[in-house]
């Protein structure tokens, strides 16, 4: 199921690039030649197969939809504020601010702030992008928004976190490559600051524009699973979450065949099996499995 491959690209992306997260290429070139296995370590200190907040939040916001059967702001606010509350190894500036608002005001959406267009929102779309798979484009946005703006009100981050969203939906239902760079081409139209043709790119920041460039980069030019997480976590800067990103999009896109078992099996197993699980159950409640399945879809 391309779901199960999208989960596990998550946290393989996740896993591979915070051994390198915040080096530079040159460093990782230095180091490691090529940096292509999961071994832990990093600034995080992390053992072989860990993953960071990437996958947490995604599993966090994803056991809220299942609880509530469906996004709700209020929800994902609870289940991020719990998952602080474990002392996660890393926060994210613009998460913890977000986290700290709900707890302080009960508010589950910040004011609109051009300054919050981190990648944050984006790295945990993922059960976003199952649950509403066939769900009409206004509801998908809505969908999005709801959990994003817990912590990124900003409509560069929603534009890419939407695109990211998009495109994922595009590969599970097994749609051409051509399509999904469409979308990425349309996203450049409306937006000309994630313009990432031409331009040598490298040590991406926690800035949505930076990641994102990135990501596309390396999913257009590269062919396979493997080859494009490579691509992403050797440029450095935010690579787990770039690679994250990159794992979920390509995972979706390639299935769970092209994703190498020597990944697979360095990942945590629990994390792993529960990101498996999740993404089957997210997709149970999606538009697209109810209907194809006869069950009642409300608009």
């Amino acid at each position: 199921m391309r779901a199960r491959a999208a989960y596990a690209g998550l946290a393989i992306g996740d896993a591979l690039g915070a051994t390198v997260e915040f080096m530079t290429s040159r460093e990782i070139e230095h180091r490691y030649g090529i940096h292509r296995d999961i071994i832990g370590g990093g600034w995080l200190c992390l053992v072989k197969g860990e993953v960071t907040d990437d996958t947490e939040m995604s599993l966090a916001l994803g056991n809220s939809i299942l609880l509530h059967g469906g996004v709700n702001s209020r929800a994902a606010a609870r289940a991020f504020s719990d998952w602080m509350r474990g002392k996660p190894r890393d926060v994210g500036n613009t998460v913890r601010r977000g986290i700290i608002h709900f707890r302080n005001t009960g508010e589950s959406e910040l004011a609109p702030n051009d300054m919050d267009a981190g990648n944050g929102s984006c790295m945990r779309c993922l059960p976003v992008a199952l649950c509403t798979l066939g769900a009409k484009k206004e509801q998908v946005v809505y969908a999005s928004r709801q959990q994003a703006h817990v912590t990124h009100n900003s409509c560069l981050a929603d534009a890419g976190t939407e695109c990211v969203i998009d495109l994922v939906q595009l590969a599970l239902t097994n749609t051409s490559k051509d399509a999904l760079v469409d979308r990425i081409d349309n996203l450049v139209t409306d937006y000309s600051e994630f313009r990432f043709r031409n331009r040598n790119i490298s040590n991406p920041s926690g800035y949505i524009v930076d990641t994102l460039q990135v990501v596309f980069e390396a999913f257009i030019r590269t062919t396979r699973f493997e080859s494009c997480l490579i691509d992403v976590v050797n440029q450095g800067g935010d690579a787990d979450t770039a690679a994250a990103i990159a794992g979920m999009i390509s995972g979706a896109f390639y299935g769970m065949d092209q994703i190498p078992e020597i990944w697979l099996t360095a990942i945590n197993r629990s994390i792993l099996d529960t990101c498996l699980q999740q993404a089957e159950s997210l997709i149970k409640i999606s538009p697209l499995f109810m209907e194809a399945t006869g069950k009642v879809v409300d608009d």
